[in-house]
């Protein structure tokens, strides 16, 4: 056998090992194979084998025998950047593209997509659009490639615009950048642009259908979301994971219950919910929201796989559906099962002991957050121990832990310390709490009123006449039918 053949046939058998299974146990070992072959400054090999590092996640391995190269040429130059382009540090992928350059290597056609995808992550769009420029001088402007990168890096970077040009300049569109321009248009508040676009596309995705129903979905047009929901399924596309994970608040929401059953189903038949903790946790929420709290127990007690979001949504599906004891007995469960909880459990369990009326347990669960989980509170914490405090008539204590709140408190958190002045008649401290509410809230007429009544309730006639003058020199009228009490 020649020696040619000899080689080409050492160099078959590393590529064939370079993409197998078990390349990431294996890359050193192959490293070592092609060095003792003498393939080491071999651009063809060593840009497979830097594809896969990149692939890999690898890109610091793949620099170190980029380092050892003494001629690298375009194919190892655009290995080398799309495999950093893949992970960060995107900028090294903008380095390298730059290194090229600077020894002499022009780009070709497979250069600026990871180039501009490297911007995209970056939201560099002042040097996506110098690359912009240089794809139009050099003559790379017609490949399709391109201009889906120049539509993605205008999307990510939020020139929807600029995009939107780009897109109308393609002489053939596939399903990739339609959907990168119906999510650009969404994410810049453009919805019924979006819209628009999605309902002249030909060819859909399920990505394409997952985008629209997203977007409808947080812009607050969740009957349109139902409505692209009935239209997606009646156009034999089957719903993934997350179609599901969109649709199942937005069923809570619209009450739409048979729909989200149906999910349900669905999510069971297609093995969805065996594969997807995500699908499991949003029917626990959306069964919660539903007030059908046996249904969520059922869905949550089944669920194959659990994280600490599973917990955290039936433990506060209990508290909002006034299923307390439950909630604070499966907190129990999930410690006693050795989870680690995190910033949302502890507003579930604080709030099962709101309503509960649960002081020493709320004391104690408030105090375990620093000492045996190590979570900072929050004003949503801060906000449940005032409330559980106040309800129990514990208002100067409640007073006191504001007072110690390492940050500022807001109307709300006041507010509950007022409403729990004024149900256990603490008019003195009603007053302190109202008066700071009205700083927060200046524009807010309840306010003003409820203060006014506070002071007519102890008898201070000429504060309540500055009341009354300061809301005139505000121009705040009194809403009328409004109530004071929070």
């Amino acid at each position: 056998m020649s020696r040619g053949g000899t080689v080409r046939e050492v160099e078959r058998r590393i590529l064939h090992h370079l993409h197998g299974h078990r390349t990431r146990i294996h890359l050193t070992q192959i490293h070592a194979h092609f060095l003792r072959h003498h393939l080491h400054q071999s651009n063809h090999i060593l840009s497979h084998f830097v594809s896969v590092c990149g692939s890999l996640r690898k890109m610091d391995y793949a620099h170190l025998v980029f380092l050892q190269t003494q001629h690298p040429n375009i194919l190892l130059y655009n290995s080398m950047i799309k495999g950093y382009s893949l992970s960060p540090p995107f900028q090294m992928s903008l380095n390298m593209f730059h290194a090229m350059k600077k020894h002499g290597i022009w780009p070709d056609e497979f250069t600026f997509a990871p180039v501009l995808k490297s911007c995209s992550n970056l939201c560099d769009v002042r040097f996506g659009k110098t690359i912009h420029c240089q794809v139009v001088s050099l003559g790379f402007y017609r490949f399709s490639g391109v201009r889906i990168g120049l539509v993605e890096m205008y999307v990510n970077c939020g020139k929807i615009k600029d995009a939107y040009k780009v897109f109308d300049e393609m002489p053939e569109r596939n399903v990739i950048v339609w959907n990168l321009m119906i999510r650009g248009c969404c994410e810049t508040g453009n919805v019924d642009m979006g819209y628009k676009l999605f309902k002249e596309m030909r060819e859909r995705s399920v990505v394409t259908w997952n985008t629209m129903l997203s977007c409808l979905s947080k812009s607050g047009r969740k009957g349109e979301a139902s409505k692209v929901f009935h239209e997606m399924c009646d156009n034999g596309f089957e719903p993934d994971e997350a179609t599901i994970v969109t649709m199942l608040p937005v069923c809570a929401c619209l009450g739409e219950d048979e729909i989200g059953q149906w999910i349900h189903e669905y999510a069971k038949s297609s093995k969805l919910y065996e594969k997807h903790v995500s699908v499991g946790n949003s029917l626990v929420d959306f069964y919660c929201k539903r007030a059908l709290v046996d249904a969520a127990l059922m869905v949550f007690n089944d669920m194959p796989l659990k994280n600490v979001v599973s917990w955290n949504a039936m433990i506060s599906g209990l508290a909002f559906n006034g299923e307390v004891e439950k909630g604070l007995a499966l907190f129990d469960e999930m410690m006693n099962n050795g989870l680690h909880p995190n910033e949302s459990t502890f507003v579930g369990v604080l709030t099962c002991c709101v309503h509960s009326g649960s002081v020493q347990r709320g004391r104690d669960l408030f105090s375990s957050m620093v000492s045996n989980h190590q979570i900072v509170p929050k004003l949503e914490h801060y906000g449940c121990m005032v409330d559980l405090l106040g309800r129990g008539g514990l208002v100067k204590e409640a007073y006191e832990l504001i007072k110690s709140m390492p940050m500022k408190p807001n109307a709300a958190l006041w507010g509950a310390l007022l409403s729990s002045c004024h149900n256990h008649g603490d008019m003195e401290l009603a007053e302190v709490a109202v008066k700071e509410v009205i700083v927060l809230e200046p524009w807010n007429s309840g306010n003003y009123v409820l203060l006014s009544n506070i002071y007519a309730e102890k008898g201070k006639w000429d504060e309540v006449e500055k009341v009354r003058l300061l809301m005139m020199e505000s121009k705040i009228n009194k809403a009328a039918g409004q109530s004071m009490i929070r």
